[in-house]
């Protein structure tokens, strides 16, 4: 078991077999968004677009709901397993690197260092004074390292960009845990709602069938609309939802297309917006036979009794949308408002009448022995709205990871780590020199740009110290030349 354990270790902690598997997650990743993925994408239109066999091996191999898959998050967690493995393995080196870096140039460090520079100094005193001189000049802090009797300076810019690659692992384990996260526990379905209605379920549309999963709250559209162009197509469409808990209203909001409403992580989009087919109320306007009164304006819903006058009431008791009559019956062809009847109701001292309203027939009551005659002025359809709900728990950890990344690519990218040394040498051929090197972990370029400035600077302090010849008799060569001429 140990030797299985150890081989299993070994090719996850593997780079090749890291790159391996981020590349096939990077192809699944692609493939899930160009093959249209359920529930998101309605099924008429998964079927219109693949045939029936290549539908059913796309569904077999969960092609259809890549990032829910079983296969996805494992793959995700073989990625993660292989980030680990890797960083821990490397991890002791990289922090001994980070936490102790080497401070003191020995011999043997100092022969092998490829960017190094010695300059004659005086002594070993004066060398150090004009290597510190030349580091502030530069704008490089250097410190003092003093070993028994021999002091060397060392200086060092952005150590972080050595730990850029575990911000980057840490970037990418927590999007690939919140990837984890979504695909066991994360859901999205479709949850129409009647204005007036509350609703607590949605419906999750499988590749077999539609699954219903309950929320831990409702939902109640209060109302629900749609604005349109001048020219009559839709510019937009609203709703006024309210998120009902323990049977009190908690969260009022009116949502629009991407600007949603979230309560306890799950979201509410607005996804769609129709006619239901029922009927929200009609209006009537009562007259009587001789029309010696004023009509009386009545707002009625369905099987709702509304009173006319103390010995009137009238009910609306059935509504067909769009009827055809056979055998003496009304039926309903279709559930869109085309050629609507209205069954109704009306009670006159105790005595029940029913009588159809037919307004593209005959727009009034042809019911005899009663006092008012009834005929429709106005009808408002039932709307509904449809959203999108969403819950994806892992989010929060996919932005932290995106984020955490922007960053860890930024110090890798942008901060080179440079360190600096300088020791005063007795070179037994030169005498005293000071030596400086400098080493780089990338962007030669820009390192040697600091480092040449360094040098540059140490030259130009030992120069200073050379001793001045002193001034030559300027006045007698000018009389000579004055005489001369």
């Amino acid at each position: 078991m140990i030797s299985v354990w150890q081989k299993f270790h070994k090719t996850l902690a593997s780079i090749r077999t890291g790159i391996i598997l981020l590349i096939i997650t990077g192809v699944f990743s692609a493939i899930g968004t160009f093959i249209l993925q359920r529930p998101a994408t309605e099924v008429d239109v998964l079927e219109r677009s693949y045939s029936p066999t290549t539908l059913l091996w796309l569904d077999r191999f969960g092609l259809t709901d890549v990032f829910h898959a079983w296969w996805f998050a494992g793959l995700l967690a073989f990625v993660s397993l292989s980030i680990i493995f890797a960083s821990l393995e490397r991890w002791p080196n990289a922090w001994r690197f980070y936490a102790r870096p080497y401070r003191r140039p020995e011999a043997h460090f100092r022969a092998g260092l490829a960017h190094h520079t010695e300059i004659p100094v005086k002594d070993a005193a004066t060398g150090l004074s004009i290597a510190e001189r030349a580091f502030r000049n530069v704008g490089i802090n250097a410190e003092r390292i003093v070993d028994s009797d021999t002091v060397s300076l060392f200086a060092e810019r952005n150590r972080l960009s050595v730990m850029a690659v575990y911000i980057v692992h840490a970037s990418l384990l927590l999007i690939f845990f919140g990837g984890i996260l979504d695909a066991i526990y994360g859901y999205r379905g479709y949850m129409p709602i009647p204005k007036g209605e509350v609703n607590q379920e949605l419906e999750i549309r499988m590749r077999n069938k539609d699954v219903k999963h309950k929320l831990p709250f409702a939902i109640r559209c209060d109302d629900t609309g749609q604005e349109n162009y001048p020219d009559g197509t839709p510019k937009r469409w609203w709703s006024k939802l309210t998120v009902v808990e323990d049977g009190k209203d908690v969260v009022k909001k009116e949502i629009v297309v991407n600007d949603p409403l979230t309560y306890k992580g799950i979201r509410f989009y607005q996804s769609s917006y129709g006619a239901t087919g029922k009927l929200e109320h009609l209006e009537l306007h009562a007259t009587t036979p001789d029309r010696a009164q004023a009509a009386k304006t009545l707002l009625l819903g369905l099987d709702k009794t509304v009173p006319v006058d103390p010995d009137t009431t009238i009910k609306l008791t059935r509504f067909v949308p769009d009827f055809f009559i056979q055998d003496n019956e009304v039926f309903a062809r279709s559930n869109e408002l085309g050629n609507p009847a209205f069954e109704l109701l009306i009670t006159y001292k105790g005595k029940e009448t029913k009588t159809w309203l037919m307004p593209r027939v005959s727009n009034v009551t042809d019911a005899k022995d009663l006092p008012y005659i009834f005929t429709a002025s106005d009808l408002k359809m039932l709307n509904y709205t449809g959203l999108q709900v969403s819950h994806e728990p892992g989010q929060w950890s996919v932005w932290a990871g995106v984020i955490l990344m922007a960053l860890g690519l930024g110090v890798a990218f942008y901060m080179i780590h440079m360190r600096f040394w300088a020791i005063a040498v007795n070179d037994p051929q030169k005498g005293w020199v000071i030596w400086v090197g400098g080493a780089f972990n990338k962007n030669k370029e820009r390192f040697e740009e600091k480092y040449n400035a360094l040098v540059e600077a140490m030259k130009r302090e030992a120069k200073l110290l050379e001793p001045v010849a002193p001034p030559s008799n300027n006045k007698e060569k000018r009389e000579t030349t004055l005489a001369g001429v």
